[in-house]
C-alpha cells in the first residue's frame, strides 16, 4: 500500500482534503513509494490561521523560552539524523553520505537560533538632547512562509524556520512535493522539543499552495529558493500584495583556474563541486574556465578522477553519486550532452547512457565533461542542475573575469590560484555573493549570510546570518523624554535635593 505524507498544522497531522495527490518516487528505483496531499485554499488557510493563533503567545514570549525549545530541538535534531537523512536518501536519491552532509549544515543554523539573545540585543543612545534618550529594538513579523526546493529538503528549511521562531514569528513551511517527507519529521522533532502547537506548521501542494501563501493578508513575509524563474514570480507577487520577500534563484557558478595553480587540488575540487549530489545544487561548480596553456592538462586530471566515481542507490555505502530527482528531469539534463557537439563543444565524457545493474528503471545518467564550450551554447546559458561540466578557455585572467562577469547569474564563484595578489584582486572584481579562493563550494558557514548577486536574488536580504535575523525582524526606534524628579511641580517633594 502506498504511503500517504499529509499536512503538519496546530501540532498534529492534518489529513489532506482536497483529493488531489502527488506521487512521490524513489529516484533509484522509478518507483512511486510515497502519495503527499496536495492543499486547497481551504488547507492553506486553515495552515494560516493555526500560525496566527499561535502567533499570539509565541510573539510575547520571553527569549528564554524560545531558546529552551531551540536547545531541547538541537539535541533531537542530533539524535536523528541518520533517521532525516534516510528519508533524504529514499525521495531525493542523494547518498546517504551526501544526506549527512545536508543536515549537518541545517544544524548549524538551528545552533544559530540557539543564541538569538545576542542578535537581539538592541542600541541605547542616552542624552542625545537635554534628557532624551534614543533606543533601538527589533521585533517580530508575525506569520512568516517559507518556500523550499527538492535539492535540499531539510537543510533549506533549517536555514530558515530556526532563524524566523527564534526571533519570535510563527513559520507556514511549503516543501517540495517531490520529497516532503524529511519537512514532517522536522516539524514532529520540534513539537516533541516542546515547540507550541502552531508555531511550525507544513502545509503540502503545488502551485495553489504557493500562490495562497503569497496571496494571504496574514503572512507578512516569505522565503523562497530555488529557479530564478520562480523566484522572480515569487518576488514580485508577494512584494506586490505588500510582503517582504528574500527570493533566492538559480546560479551558473564559475571557477576561475589560474596557470600557476595547483592542477591536482583543482581538479579534485572541480570533480567534487561539479558532480557531488549529481549537479543538484544551486551552488555547484558547472563552468570551469582555464587560463592560458593548462586546458588540456586540467581536463585530462577531471577526465580520469570522473571516470572513477561509482554511481548507484543512496542507500549503498560504495556509492558516490546517486540518481537524478525525476526521470523527466534526466531526459532534459541529458539533452544538454546529446546537443553539445552540435554547438561547438568536444564531449570528453558521455554520460548519457548510463544505468545501474539491477536498478535499469532508476532516473540514472552518469557523469559528463564538455570542452572548449562556447559562452552561446545552450550548455553554458542555461543552469543544467545535473552532473555536466563545462569547460571554456580563455587567454588571460582579465578575459576569464570578464566572461564570468557578463554570466546574467552571481551565486557562487571561485578562483584556484597560488598568487594571493591575484585572488584579492578577484574577490574584489568578480560579480558574485559568494567567493571562494582555493575553496570551490563556497557556502558560507551560520553565522555569516548566503546569497547571490543578479538573478540568484530576488530581495534585499541574504539567507541565515546577520541578514536572516534582520529579514525575519523589524526596527522600532523610541524617542524618550522624563523630567527630571527635581522639577516636578511645586508642593510635591520626591526627596532630590535642589541642586542646579
Amino acid at each position: 500500500m502506498t504511503k500517504t505524507v499529509n499536512h503538519w498544522i496546530g501540532g498534529r497531522t492534518v489529513e489532506g482534503t482536497s483529493g488531489q495527490y502527488g506521487p512521490v518516487t524513489d529516484p533509484a528505483t522509478g518507483a512511486v513509494t510515497t502519495q503527499v496531499a496536495l492543499a486547497s485554499v481551504e488547507e492553506v488557510d486553515a495552515a494560516v490561521a493555526a500560525a496566527k493563533a499561535a502567533y499570539a503567545t509565541w510573539g510575547t514570549s520571553s527569549l528564554a523560552q524560545r531558546t529552551a525549545v531551540l536547545f531541547r530541538y538541537r539535541a533531537l535534531l542530533d539524535a536523528h539524523r541518520d533517521d532525516i537523512a534516510a528519508l533524504i536518501t529514499a525521495e531525493h536519491g542523494k547518498v546517504h553520505s551526501d544526506a549527512l552532509g545536508e543536515v549537518a549544515r541545517g544544524l548549524e543554523i538551528v545552533e544559530l537560533a540557539c543564541g538569538i539573545t545576542t542578535q537581539l540585543k538592541g542600541e541605547l543612545s542616552t542624552q542625545v538632547s537635554n534628557r532624551v534618550d534614543v533606543s533601538s529594538i527589533r521585533q517580530s513579523l508575525g506569520v512568516v512562509a517559507g518556500i523550499t526546493p527538492f535539492n535540499f529538503p531539510a537543510m533549506v528549511p533549517m536555514w530558515m524556520f530556526p532563524l524566523a521562531i527564534a526571533c519570535g514569528n510563527t513559520f507556514v513551511l511549503k516543501p517540495s512535493e517531490k520529497d516532503p517527507s524529511a519537512a514532517n519529521l522536522l516539524a514532529e522533532l520540534a513539537s516533541e522539543a516542546g515547540l507550541p502547537d502552531g508555531v511550525l506548521n507544513v502545509l503540502h501542494g503545488d502551485k495553489i499552495a504557493v500562490d495562497g501563501l503569497l496571496n494571504h493578508p496574514d503572512v507578512a513575509a516569505v522565503s523562497f529558493v530555488g529557479s530564478t524563474p520562480i523566484a522572480r514570480y515569487i518576488h514580485a507577487t508577494a512584494s506586490a500584495n505588500g510582503k517582504r520577500v528574500q527570493a533566492l534563484g538559480g546560479a551558473k557558478n564559475h571557477m576561475l583556474v589560474l596557470p600557476d595553480a595547483d592542477l591536482d587540488a583543482a581538479a579534485d575540487a572541480a570533480v567534487s563541486a561539479a558532480y557531488g549530489s549529481a549537479g543538484e545544487r544551486c551552488m555547484a561548480i558547472s563552468a570551469v574556465v582555464a587560463v592560458g596553456a593548462i586546458g588540456d592538462e586540467l581536463v585530462a586530471k577531471i577526465r580520469e578522477r570522473a571516470e572513477k566515481i561509482k554511481i548507484g542507490p543512496g542507500n549503498d555505502p560504495t556509492s558516490e553519486m546517486g540518481p537524478l530527482i525525476t526521470a523527466a528531469h534526466r531526459d532534459k539534463v541529458a539533452s544538454y550532452v546529446t546537443g553539445a557537439a552540435a554547438q561547438g563543444a568536444e564531449v570528453v565524457l558521455d554520460g548519457t547512457g548510463h544505468t545501474v545493474e539491477g536498478f535499469e528503471d532508476g532516473h540514472w545518467i552518469g557523469l559528463s565533461l564538455l570542452d572548449k564550450v562556447s559562452t552561446d551554447s545552450d550548455a553554458y546559458q542555461d543552469e543544467i542542475f545535473g552532473p555536466v561540466l563545462c569547460v571554456l578557455r580563455v587567454e588571460s585572467y582579465e578575459d576569464g573575469v570578464a566572461l564570468m562577469n557578463a554570466s546574467p547569474f552571481g551565486n557562487g564563484t571561485a578562483i584556484f590560484t597560488r598568487d594571493g595578489g591575484a585572488a584579492r584582486r578577484f574577490q574584489l572584481e568578480i560579480q558574485a555573493g559568494m567567493v571562494g579562493v582555493n575553496v570551490p563550494i563556497p557556502v558560507p558557514v551560520g553565522y555569516h549570510s548566503f546569497g547571490g548577486w543578479k538573478d540568484s536574488l530576488f530581495g534585499d536580504h541574504h539567507i541565515y546570518g546577520n541578514d536572516g535575523v534582520h529579514f525575519y525582524t523589524r526596527g522600532k526606534v523610541t524617542t524618550t523624554r522624563w523630567p527630571d524628579p527635581a522639577d516636578a511641580p511645586a508642593g510635591v517633594d520626591l526627596g532630590f535635593p535642589r541642586n542646579h
